[in-house]
């Protein structure tokens, strides 16, 4: 046997040994090649047509049902914002509401076009308001509003953080800028609405992001004010607080101002008292109040009903314009068992 030919096939031995080890190439298993049983189904004409039938048949109903709940939503809005500054503020609105000494009060009149059955829920809109900005959704202290023994941290409440070197409590810009407009009404001239502020936040926010030992401290006391006053009690009983301190995603938000709990009838006139104090002439926004019952999907929003109907119904036509093509100039289909998994199931 000749040597050189026993070193050369013994290098090229080593080659193909070392080319194997370093392969990336997975070792074979019906997992990994996915080769398992499974569902392939063929997507014949009458699969398609039935699936975009049925789903037609599903939707469509469930968007008329979504709509007419929506459409019994009784919703009355009013912008007031631009109503209740004087004729004579119109050409400087922005000095007219940081004017303390200028009564802001408005006197507003609303008919209700139908029935609206108890609870009637009362909402102020605010619009062109981004409460979604970095720097204001950033600025408060998680841990301050939770514990009083946090009442030092302070330090993701620039600017609104500390006056005259003492910490304020709440900090932070978004309780700083807290929504102040009041609202009282009458019915009729004569039958007073109680609104219940009570029940409107967040059960979870009240009992794990508020402290029932966290007392307001230094609250509106620096050169610049910039909202509502809070009470002398613990944070975790102020829910127009709490309420506010749930940040909008959105530039056009409502938030939740309280309840009226009893029914109001179609022709009722509503009177409403309120205080213009708090200032979005300074940033074009606009002010609303609304008036609202609610529906098995929540208030008035025809978005939900009108999606249903427009999926449903292209789905619809589509099955119906598959069916005639189909009936018109019919395809004959292949023959599946030429199919490659059909023929080598196995792989090999």
């Amino acid at each position: 046997m000749n040597p050189s030919s026993s070193t050369t096939g013994g290098a090229g031995s080593d080659d193909n040994t070392s080319i194997r080890r370093n392969s990336n190439r997975p070792k074979y298993s019906r997992f990994t090649q996915q080769e398992l049983p499974a569902c392939k189904p063929i997507l014949t004409p009458k699969w398609v047509i039935s699936v975009f039938l049925l789903v037609g048949i599903v939707f469509i109903p469930i968007g008329v049902v979504s709509l007419l709940a929506s459409r019994d939503v009784v919703e009355i809005v009013d912008r007031y914002d631009s109503v209740c500054v004087p004729l004579n503020s119109t050409d400087d609105k922005i000095g007219f509401i940081t004017n303390s000494s200028i009564d802001k009060t408005c006197v507003r009149t609303l008919t209700v076009p139908k029935r609206m059955k108890q609870p009637i829920y009362v909402y102020y809109q605010l619009e062109n308001y981004y409460q979604n900005h970095r720097r204001y959704v950033k600025s408060r202290s998680d841990q301050q509003l939770k514990s009083a023994s946090k009442r030092d941290a302070t330090g993701s409440c620039d600017p609104e953080d500390r006056v005259n070197g003492l910490p304020i409590v709440p900090c932070g810009l978004i309780a700083w800028s807290l929504f102040n407009d009041t609202y009282n009404f009458t019915v009729n001239n004569n039958q007073l609405l109680n609104v219940n502020k009570n029940g409107i936040a967040w059960k979870s926010d009240i009992d794990h992001k508020f402290g029932k030992d966290v007392f307001p401290l230094n609250f509106q006391t620096g050169p610049l004010i910039g909202g509502g006053q809070l009470k002398n009690e613990s944070l975790d009983k102020q829910e127009d607080l709490i309420v506010w301190m749930r940040t909008a995603a959105l530039p056009t938000f409502r938030k939740l101002y309280g309840k009226i709990e009893v029914d109001l009838e179609a022709g009722d006139t509503i009177k409403v008292t309120l205080l213009n104090n708090y200032n979005t002439y300074s940033f074009d926004g606009k002010k609303k109040l609304v008036l609202s019952t609610t529906s098995w999907i929540g208030g008035k929003n025809d978005f939900l009903g009108i999606a249903y109907l427009t999926v449903g119904g292209l789905c619809f036509f589509l099955a119906m314009a598959f069916t005639v093509v189909y009936l018109v100039k019919p395809r004959q289909l292949g023959d599946p068992t030429y199919l490659s998994w059909n023929r080598n199931p196995g792989g090999n």
